[in-house]
């Protein structure tokens, strides 16, 4: 069952946390998150799953930033979210989608006890500018049935900002050599 924005404001300061937090942004069955200044884009030609792949930060200036497609973009919220006892779950918003702009390719899907910003996926089928602070997609929240054992990850828990594909780190246990200092910068 997926719970509605009256249900999502009760839940405020308990199972649900979003700061900012802003009433316009509620919906009748989901909260609409935004887009926040910084994006990354990776500098390899080929991405290879066992390494930390070289990444670039840009900024969204006030005037936009057009994305090209056959390029991932990842970029995150302006919000930072916290959930309890409830799946959370992202959707790009279908204004959003009828300009041809994929928000999240595979990554929507939450988990139970997730704190941290959302990294968004971007991926556009033509070239479409984008600007800051826009109303970009939306969370919406589950109900879960059974024990709970909430989200307990090193890889993506508590983050500070934009996290490129960490998947280096399970092929790579024992991989120090895999480190990348960017990622300390809190993207």
């Amino acid at each position: 069952m997926i719970l509605s924005g009256c249900e999502i404001e009760k839940r405020l300061g308990s199972d649900i946390k979003i700061d900012p937090y802003k009433p316009e942004n509620l919906n009748p069955n989901s909260y609409n998150l935004t887009l926040h200044t910084d994006v990354l884009i990776y500098e390899e030609v080929v991405l290879d799953m066992k390494k930390s792949n070289r990444i670039k930060r840009m900024e969204i200036p006030e005037s936009g930033l057009t994305l090209e497609p056959h390029r991932l973009y990842l970029a995150r919220t302006v919000e930072r979210t916290e959930t309890h006892n409830l799946v959370p779950m992202i959707e790009g918003r279908s204004s959003i989608g009828r300009l041809g702009l994929f928000v999240h390719v595979t990554a929507g899907f939450g988990d139970v006890g997730f704190a941290g910003y959302w990294t968004l996926e971007m991926f556009a089928v033509q070239p479409v500018k984008i600007y800051p602070g826009v109303a970009i997609c939306q969370i919406f929240y589950h109900e879960i049935a059974g024990e709970v054992k909430e989200y307990q990850s090193g890889k993506y828990q508590n983050n500070k900002g934009i996290q490129p594909s960490l998947l280096y780190r399970e092929l790579n246990p024992d991989g120090a050599e895999y480190e990348d200092p960017q990622l300390e910068l809190g993207f």
